[in-house]
């Protein structure tokens, strides 16, 4: 039985902390998980690992999977708090589990969690299973966790729209020479493969030490104390966001690894989850001086002329050829047009 008040704080076999009656004690402060070197309450770092409650299909999950208790602690408390991405979890105290045990080895409730469809929702309700990497799979939109000759792969619901903006921005960014994370289409989802490898790495997004605070210079101050070296990859990722008029980055869906063994920071995890860019939410119009988004990244310039070093060359030829290789139905001319005229209020700088 889990006790919510008292719980051994894992780094995969090593024991980083222990939570015990609201007071959290370090044991190893170099593999600690960000979130609990900046607030010491692990209450609330379980509730950052928990599958979004608002989500359809997250209540479909819970009620196959017959949860007694829904709340956020323990939903993660199900399953350890493993997640696919970290090697973090949770251990009664005392216990002899290791993270093999709590290891995820199987999608088998992937389709409930992507789809919601009574089908999955009955099969997953029959079945002898209960531990799934569903229950701490984050985020807004329907989505799962599946499992592909030993990698796992994100799949994510997506809109025509939404699939092209993703799709574009990563295959621009591998044009430009970006760290980007792979996606591929589907079949009314798109997919993309989990960039650490099963947790061979930890990723550690950036609310585990910015919190809800995505400003743009506060960022980069946060960087140069802790990860230098990210600075580059953090100002290609706006950079990218600004000429293709993203306005979902927040501190959620960009971070940084760390090695599992020693704690180090290693760099900035690759660039992902830009469905919302684009076209995602139809046709933007055309920029001007004014835009919120090229005025922030105007400002960073401002501040760091010495970054603008990081912003790489771009012409139509460039966004003609991403858009040949996707091959999608779209209007190809606006967006060009939309994605160069960003460029250019940059370019001009």
């Amino acid at each position: 039985m889990f006790d919510k008040n008292n719980y051994e704080i894992m780094s995969g076999d090593t024991v980083v902390a222990v939570w015990q009656n609201g007071e959290l004690i370090i044991k190893n402060e170099d593999l600690l998980p960000l979130y609990l070197k900046r607030i010491h309450n692990a209450d609330m770092w379980l509730e950052t690992r928990a599958i979004d409650s608002h989500r359809a299909n997250s209540r479909l999950l819970k009620k196959a999977l017959r949860l007694a208790e829904k709340d956020d602690v323990s939903t993660v408390a199900h399953v350890n708090a493993a997640t696919i991405t970290d090697n973090y979890w949770i251990r009664p105290i005392g216990s002899d589990l290791t993270y093999n045990d709590v290891k995820f080895s199987d999608d088998y409730f992937s389709n409930l969690a992507l789809k919601g469809n009574y089908d999955s929702f009955n099969k997953a309700a029959n079945s002898k299973k209960s531990r799934t990497p569903e229950l701490t799979n984050v985020g807004s939109f329907e989505k799962c966790w599946k499992l592909r000759d030993n990698k796992w792969w994100m799949y994510k619901k997506a809109t025509h729209n939404e699939m092209f903006s993703e799709i574009f921005v990563y295959e621009l960014g591998k044009e430009l020479g970006f760290n980007m994370a792979i996606y591929e289409r589907g079949s009314g989802f798109i997919k993309s493969l989990d960039f650490t490898k099963g947790a061979s790495v930890n990723f550690e997004p950036a609310s585990t030490f910015m919190g809800d605070n995505e400003d743009y210079l506060d960022v980069i101050k946060a960087l140069k104390g802790i990860c230098p070296t990210a600075i580059p990859d953090y100002i290609r990722m706006i950079f990218m966001d600004t000429i293709t008029a993203n306005p979902d980055r927040h501190t959620n869906n960009f971070g940084l690894l760390r090695d599992t063994t020693t704690g180090k920071i290693l760099g900035f995890a690759p660039n992902y989850d830009n469905n919302m860019a684009l076209i995602a939410r139809g046709y933007p119009s055309n920029p001007k001086a004014s835009d919120i988004m090229i005025s922030l990244f105007k400002e960073v310039i401002d501040e760091y002329p010495e970054y603008e070093k990081y912003i790489p060359a771009l012409n139509e030829e460039t966004v003609r050829k991403v858009l040949d290789k996707i091959n999608m139905k779209v209007r190809a001319q606006v967006i060009i047009d939309l994605v160069m005229n960003r460029y250019n209020f940059i370019n001009k700088h």
